[in-house]
């Protein structure tokens, strides 16, 4: 389709047929051999900041899904002790230390000598603490190692020296001492 001047110009008899179709073929030449334009500054921004709100809102997702797993972590160990620990009875002060604090819980004579082998685990449970088996221990901790307060049983990595343990072997301690 040519437009309306070329159509005068014809009419007019200044173009003949043949030169009408060479200048609209040069035409569609020029128009078919430009390649996409170059994105514009403002193109650019825009793709940019569409990156860094993605990438924002990736990390945002990252970060609720880790929030969500310690809330599952957390009700499930609330649900393991509240269903395994041992009913605490006794007038023996038990102590052990929880960070900086020398805390005690009361029990009695077969249960601080299950404490003290190690079948018996003091955990953290909200403001206080309570027993749980050996079993149900090693499921807390899986979930939340931080909530175990005394375990006997679990010999923790780099806990004494080996030179410490020669020289304290000369001091014999007694059997009925309770700190």
């Amino acid at each position: 389709m040519r437009n309306p001047l070329q159509e005068q110009l014809l009419k007019a008899g200044l173009v003949n047929k043949t030169k009408a179709a060479q200048v609209v073929r040069e035409q569609a030449k020029k128009h078919q051999g430009k390649g996409p334009a170059a994105p514009s500054t403002e193109q650019l921004e825009a793709q940019r900041l569409q990156v860094e709100k993605a990438e924002r809102d990736r990390a945002l997702a990252a970060e609720r899904n880790a929030q969500a797993r310690a809330n599952e972590a957390r009700a499930q160990v609330r649900q393991i002790v509240e269903a395994h620990k041992v009913q605490r009875e006794g007038e023996i002060a038990y102590r052990f230390a929880d960070g900086n604090v020398i805390k005690s819980v009361l029990v009695n004579e077969p249960l601080r000598a299950q404490l003290a082998t190690g079948t018996l685990v003091i955990v953290r449970h909200g403001e206080g603490y309570e027993l749980l088996p050996r079993v149900a221990a090693d499921k807390v901790r899986e979930r939340d190692a931080t909530m175990i307060v005394l375990d006997h049983g679990h010999a923790e990595a780099g806990s004494g020296d080996e030179t410490d343990d020669e020289y304290y072997k000369q001091f014999e301690v007694p059997d009925d001492l309770v700190w």
